[in-house]
C-alpha cells in the first residue's frame, strides 16, 4: 500500500459572509459542476502559486428549480449579499470551501493560510494537511451522500 499523499489544505465551514467575501474578491467561478462543485484558480498562494479555490456541496446535493449550473453562485451571492432571499440559502447548497496547490505544488501549510487569509479577507476553520484521495474514494463509495468539508476538518485536526 502506497503512503498518503498529504495537501497543504485550508477549509472554511459555509457561512453567508464567506459567500458573499468569494463574490466580492473572486468574482464568479471559473467552473461550475452538476454536482454543486464551484471552482476558482487564482494566482494568490504562496510566491503567486495557483490555488484551486472549491466550494463543495452538501452531501446530496440538488440543484434548486430555475438555476442554472453556472448561475446557481452569482445568483445565490447576489441575493445573499443585497439581503433578498436567494433561490436556496447557502447552507443548503454548500457546506464549505477548500484551497489547495492547484498543480501538486508543494508549501508549508502556514504559508498556505497566510497567502488563503489574504486573498480572502476570512481565517480558516481548519489548516494543515489532508489526504485527497482517501476522501474521494469515500464519497465514490457513498454516492456523494459524504460530508467532504467534515472529512477534511477531521483529518485537518488529527
Amino acid at each position: 500500500m502506497a503512503a498518503p499523499r498529504l495537501v497543504p489544505t485550508c477549509v472554511w465551514r459555509i457561512t453567508p459572509a464567506l459567500v458573499v467575501a468569494l463574490d466580492e474578491r473572486f468574482g464568479e467561478p471559473l467552473d461550475a459542476y452538476v454536482n454543486g462543485s464551484q471552482v476558482w484558480l487564482r494566482d494568490d498562494g504562496p510566491d503567486g502559486m495557483t490555488l484551486e479555490w472549491r466550494l463543495h456541496p452538501v452531501p446530496g446535493f440538488r440543484k434548486p428549480a430555475g438555476a442554472g449550473t453556472y448561475d446557481l453562485f452569482p445568483a445565490v451571492a447576489l441575493a445573499t449579499a443585497l439581503g433578498e432571499v436567494p433561490v436556496a440559502r447557502p447552507e443548503e447548497l454548500w457546506e464549505g470551501l477548500e484551497a489547495f496547490p492547484a498543480h501538486g505544488d508543494e508549501t508549508e501549510p502556514s504559508l498556505l493560510r497566510a497567502a488563503a487569509v489574504d486573498a480572502l479577507g476570512i481565517a480558516p476553520d481548519g489548516a494543515g494537511l489532508a489526504d485527497h484521495e482517501v476522501i474521494a474514494a469515500q464519497w465514490e463509495r457513498e454516492a456523494g451522500q459524504v460530508s467532504i468539508v467534515t472529512a477534511l476538518l477531521r483529518q485537518l485536526a488529527s
